[in-house]
């Protein structure tokens, strides 16, 4: 057991073992011994092990010990909580033999049944040689050193040599980043901003353990350790990297793509990265990666680590609490924001990655798609039954049935000879036209009649095996070659591909599939060639033990690198294509919905959660899902409404339209040779419900609007989970079975059958029914509401100005119809609330000043309406009703702008002014006495 001793950065003196203080950091006297970091935080429960297993120890040898070599003390000291896996490879039978050929300590304990690992059995010892930094200078922005490592750990290509470079960006954010000291390596190329100043008041403090290298994070107002790195070696080889830290708490959020509850259990726990194409299983890594955590600290403090690395990786939980990284390329460059709220976390961390592009009014409505259209007759037919019901719709989408030969940029000509007239029509009702696009491209056509394959191999534009040959593998028209988006040819050439489309077809949008990207085969039509990239001496956790399995070779050949180091950033680079494409092709705001996303995606794209099934628990899975891709920079997100696969009943799916109504993508989506699952096809009573939770939304779309205006501008989450808002209580910080929209919006859905109750958590303050205007007031509890088949609770927060809007059956209708704003007082009788209001599709609107932004405030009985910013599209708005909730006594009259007006009270305190005919564009007080 090494002792440290804090030490200041002026001079760095050799004695093996000492901390390295920094920013904020108090001094130690001279002299005094401070126990090593792996201890922080567990000096009772170390003591006590210490004792049990030295006395353990000793009666074992005076015993005759147990059969074969005696265990050192050094190995029992780790409680099973803290031991960090030395041996973490799959597939493998760990002995004590190949435990110890690394070094490392060896015990057997209980295993847990099936695939999920346990208390791992070969671990590292305390002692276990890692890197020592050599060197530490200050620099501008903050420091600069240099760590060395003596003894080889045991993966190929030690890195001897490392360079740490910290950053201290801004108050919130910490930049550390640690390469090879001697040679260049891949690095994500993402445009990241850079600090021209280093920062003055940081809300942490940094100290460093030189020997063995740590770095120990602390949040200065609490004293708090966010991460302490010296718990378990760092390992830096060319193909393994490796970096542990103990946790502050066990509420772990983020991590993407699973599919799981919103937080993480850390029971022992491994979730992997790498961009795979399966249906949503829970233990699967899934169609995207975000290497991005969210931590909340006791007391309601929240900070946040990304690690910008984009080789496949797996993140290792452990209960005590403890966090691994492993990844098998790249540097290892972290940023950690420090919030303090869940809330700045977020905005802090999407100020490094990019904020999200705001989405056009018109995909905010209601999409609708299936695959198993067998004509565009038949897709036009589901289109007129929603007209004739006057159910809201603002989409139509179609899968791959509408191509010819499931080639891209191509449309079937019997099938689908009406599409053009079908899109037009769509057109005419104001409303728009989405298409499915695949990266795999078509490489069996005769030369010369299938110009997308033809140009890009004239070109270049493919990703190319090792013998610089386009890679073959097979997709959905069979053998296919892979565009290669880290090419900017490529973006031409894509741009130039859809324009030629859209001549015929004038789609709105663009829905990007397949693109993790997806392979039938595993690698290609020749495998893939033996060597340290498709075979590296550690492969992660990933679906099918292998990085080729149903993609292509990690060997691929790039523009920008080897496919090994770009995979997880193939639907981020599509994306980015395909944005730029629609801009140029129709001069407005682009909406694009992707499978794979890598962190930055927002800025491009929304996603859906993939092809779940019609099942109930997919019902929930879906809003830790949507919940996670808030917390990922990426706020346009659902999942397939009543399911993707499998047959959805009448009552799942009329939950799942309610529910889905409040996705902030809200599209319903439907496999091949299912029944039909769109509100047409159910009972009148079904029907109905449907119909009017899509009113509802579209009623809602003002508030919507204005919430992605606010995660356009500074990062503002849309769908938001509750402990966002409630942090310092700790009832909230499992909830994933509800969720807000902004600050002030409880959604409750019914997530289980045969039910006409719902039970949800009502946080702390009074709430009002969305509908009626009736109030709780909690203290924070759990409460049972009546849910009817019909019924879908929404409850609005005190405090809260909701703009809503008249619903249409398009949007573009709604936008037209007057406002009407609910109010819901506080118990002191005040509230706020704002509105953005635009084009709904124009580029950089807000950017550029052509737009209206209206706040609303209640003090002392008086509802002001405030224009901070006019443009001339406020002018055609009206606002027509005012709905003030929680008015305690009746008012004797009303006055607007000082002219007494007409008012209704009911006995739920609901004070309701109509008829106002008020011009958004002019401000104006109403007071009620």
């Amino acid at each position: 057991m090494k002792s440290y001793q804090k030490l200041t950065t002026a001079a760095l003196p050799q004695p093996a073992a000492c901390w390295v203080e920094e920013e904020g950091a108090t001094p130690t006297p001279a002299g005094r011994g401070k126990l090593a970091p792996w201890w922080v935080g567990s000096g009772l429960l170390v003591a006590a092990v210490l004792l049990s297993a030295i006395t353990v120890w000793v009666l074992r040898q005076v015993s005759g010990g147990w059969p074969g070599p005696a265990l050192p003390p050094k190995c029992l000291l780790v409680p099973e909580s803290h031991r960090f896996d030395c041996y973490p490879e799959r597939r493998v039978v760990v002995t004590q033999e190949l435990c110890e050929s690394r070094g490392c300590c060896f015990i057997e304990s209980p295993q847990p049944a099936g695939d999920k690992r346990g208390v791992p059995w070969c671990f590292y010892p305390p002692d276990f040689p890692s890197y020592t930094m050599e060197s530490l200078n200050q620099t501008a922005l903050g420091m600069v050193g240099l760590l060395v490592r003596r003894e080889k750990a045991y993966y190929p290509r030690d890195i001897e040599m490392l360079r740490l470079d910290v950053e201290f960006e801004t108050d919130t954010r910490l930049h550390i980043k640690i390469t090879d000291a001697a040679n260049p390596r891949y690095e994500v190329p993402l445009e990241v901003p850079r600090a021209m100043k280093r920062a003055e008041n940081p809300l942490y403090s940094l100290d460093f353990s030189r020997d063995p290298f740590g770095v120990l994070l602390r949040r200065r107002a609490t004293g708090t350790v966010l991460l302490n790195t010296t718990v378990a070696p760092l390992i830096f080889a060319d193909q393994f990297l490796q970096i542990a830290t103990s946790l502050p708490s066990r509420f772990l959020y983020g991590l993407g793509e699973h599919r799981g509850t919103l937080l993480h259990s850390l029971d022992w726990s491994t979730l992997t990265l790498w961009a795979r194409d399966v249906s949503p299983t829970e233990s699967f890594n899934l169609y995207g990666a975000h290497p991005f955590y969210l931590l909340m600290e006791e007391g309601g403090d929240a900070h946040g680590v990304f690690l910008l690395n984009s080789n496949a990786m797996e993140v290792a939980l452990q209960p005590a609490p403890g966090l691994t990284w492993r990844t098998i390329g790249g540097v290892l460059d972290f940023y950690i924001f420090l919030g303090p709220d869940p809330n700045m976390v977020i905005q802090q961390y999407q100020q490094v990655i990019g904020f999200p592009a705001m989405p056009p009014f018109w995909a905010l409505g209601f999409h609708l798609c299936r695959w198993g259209y067998r004509s565009s007759n038949e897709t036009w037919q589901t289109v007129r039954a929603m007209r004739n019901y006057q159910i809201p719709q603002d989409a139509q989408w179609n899968d791959i049935d509408y191509m010819d030969g499931y080639r891209d940029f191509t449309f079937d000509p019997q099938k689908f000879a009406s599409l053009p007239s079908l899109v037009e029509d769509l057109h005419k009702h104001g409303q728009r036209y989405v298409m499915i696009l695949d990266p795999g491209i078509s490489s069996t056509n005769p030369h010369g009649s299938y110009w997308p394959f033809d140009e890009g191999l004239r070109r270049g534009l493919f990703l190319n095996n090792t013998q610089g040959q386009p890679l073959i593998g097979q997709v959905w028209p069979g053998f296919t070659a892979f565009a290669d988006f880290s090419n900017p040819d490529t973006h031409q050439w894509w741009l130039e591909n859809l324009q030629s489309f859209h001549a015929h077809v004038p789609f709105d949008g663009l829905w990007i599939d397949m693109n993790e990207p997806s392979n039938f085969m595993d690698g290609s039509e020749d495998g893939c060639p033996p060597g340290e990239l498709d075979n590296p001496p550690y492969t992660p956790a990933v679906l099918g033990d292998s990085l080729s399995a149903k993609t292509v070779c990690a060997s691929a050949k790039q523009k920008a690198s080897v496919h090994y180091n770009l995979h997880n950033l193939y639907g981020l680079m599509e994306a980015k294509a395909t944005a730029s494409a629609l801009i140029q092709i129709r001069g407005k705001r682009p909406l694009v919905i992707s499978r794979s996303t890598f962190p930055s995606q927002g800025r491009y794209s929304g996603h859906w959660l993939g092809d779940n099934r019609s099942q109930w628990k997919d019902m929930y899975y879906s809003i830790p899902g949507l919940l996670s891709f808030s917390l990922f920079g990426i706020p346009l997100v659902g999942a397939d409404i009543c399911g993707f696969s499998g047959s959805a009943s009448e009552e799942l799916c009329t939950r799942w339209m309610q529910l889905g109504a409040f996705y902030p993508f809200a599209r319903n989506h439907n496999t091949q040779n299912e029944k039909a699952q769109d509100p047409t096809v159910f009972s009148p009573a079904a029907r109905t419900a449907m119909k009017d939770v899509l009113l509802t939304r579209y009623s809602l779309l003002p508030f919507l609007y204005t919430l992605f205006h606010r995660a356009h501008l500074q990062g503002d989450t849309v769908a938001r989970p509750l402990f966002f808002e409630f942090p310092w209580d700790v009832a909230t910080l499992g909830l994933d079975r509800q969720f807000l929209w902004g600050r002030s919006l409880l959604v409750t859905p019914v997530l289980e059958p045969g039910v006409d109750s719902v039970t949800g958590y009502v946080p702390r303050g009074v709430w009002y029914d969305f509908y009626t205007g009736s109030s709780v007031n909690s203290s924070g509890e759990m409460l049972k509401m009546s849910a009817p088949l019909e019924h879908l609770n929404l409850h609005v927060r005190e405090g809260a100005i909701l703009p809503t809007q008249k619903p249409g059956t398009t949007s573009e209708v709604t936008r037209g119809n007057p406002l009407r704003l609910i109010v819901a007082l506080s118990q002191s009788a005040a509230a706020w609330g704002d509105l953005f209001w635009d084009d709904g599709e124009s580029l950089d609107t807000f950017e550029r000043g052509s737009y209206s932004y209206l706040v609303f405030n209640v003090s002392q009985n008086i509802f002001t309406s405030t224009i901070l910013h006019a443009s001339t599209e406020a002018t055609e708005v009206t606002i027509g009703t005012l709905s003030i909730f929680g008015v305690r006594e009746p008012p004797s009259k009303v006055l607007l702008n000082g002219q007494e007006k007409p008012f209704s009270y009911l006995d739920n305190q609901v004070l309701t002014v109509s008829n106002l005919g008020l011009s958004l564009s002019q401000g104006f007080s109403l007071q009620w006495l």
